[in-house]
């Protein structure tokens, strides 16, 4: 079950969404090729990811910003891209361009704080977006609770997508964050669960000044939970491709 569209275009162009996508993306590809080589891609995230290690013993503090921008492959960077073009639109729409880069930012660098507390002595280098857009949701949930998010379910050969609300998916994807950080060994690297729920927190906490601005409960009473502007709306349409019939 993962997201693939939101029905809440944003009132305005999110250029600075559009950008950290754009840079998430052209860094990945600048350093792709070091993919072939094990040993120069280890010694390049030695360099710019989040070694835990080295943030506690060494003070590589700057790497908590340049990690934000690294992946581990094309799946890591392609599900980070779609939630945070999912999510963050309205974000940065209702926090305005500037405010919003300086909210994904901390979100990020709270969710790298977050896993150095859990593993300060951790060898792996940490990369991703995940801590920052993990900011976002929880940002968008506490905005936008009843927001329709179109899901995409598959059961093994079902394939089917559905419309709920974006806090039932957001609540889902924290509880999983947190069963997954209570079943794993952050010293031994694998999914950085409790930067996610970090930056989740984060995002929650960074976001109440903006909610209590437009007016707390007034805000989600005059929006019904809503971003403040008419939901897109998405049909299938009958595909002009013939079907072929078995005789």
């Amino acid at each position: 079950m993962f997201p693939i569209r939101d029905h809440n275009p944003s009132g305005r162009v999110p250029y600075v969404t559009y950008v950290l996508m754009a840079l998430n993306i052209g860094i990945f590809l600048s350093y792709w090729p070091l993919f072939s080589d094990p040993r120069a891609l280890n010694g390049f995230f030695y360099e710019w990811a989040m070694v835990p290690v080295l943030v506690s013993q060494q003070g590589t503090y700057e790497t908590l910003l340049t990690s934000m921008f690294l992946h581990g492959g094309w799946m890591h960077l392609a599900g980070n891209m779609l939630f945070l073009w999912i999510f963050g639109d309205n974000m940065e729409d209702e926090m305005g361009h500037v405010g919003y880069l300086v909210f994904y930012l901390a979100c990020g660098i709270a969710a790298g704080v977050t896993h150095l507390i859990s593993a300060p002595l951790s060898q792996v280098p940490t990369v991703g977006a995940s801590g920052a857009i993990a900011g976002v949701m929880g940002g968008y949930l506490l905005l936008f609770p009843r927001a329709k998010v179109d899901i995409l379910i598959i059961l093994i050969i079902i394939f089917r997508i559905i419309s709920i609300p974006a806090w039932t998916m957001l609540v889902l994807w924290f509880a999983i964050q947190i069963f997954g950080g209570l079943g794993a060994d952050p010293e031994t690297g694998g999914v950085a669960y409790w930067a996610h729920a970090g930056g989740f927190i984060a995002g929650i906490l960074l976001t109440i000044p903006v909610f209590l601005r437009r007016g707390g409960q007034r805000f989600w009473e005059q929006t019904d939970g809503h971003p403040p502007h008419p939901d897109a709306t998405y049909r299938f349409v009958r595909t002009s491709i013939p079907k072929v019939t078995r005789k």
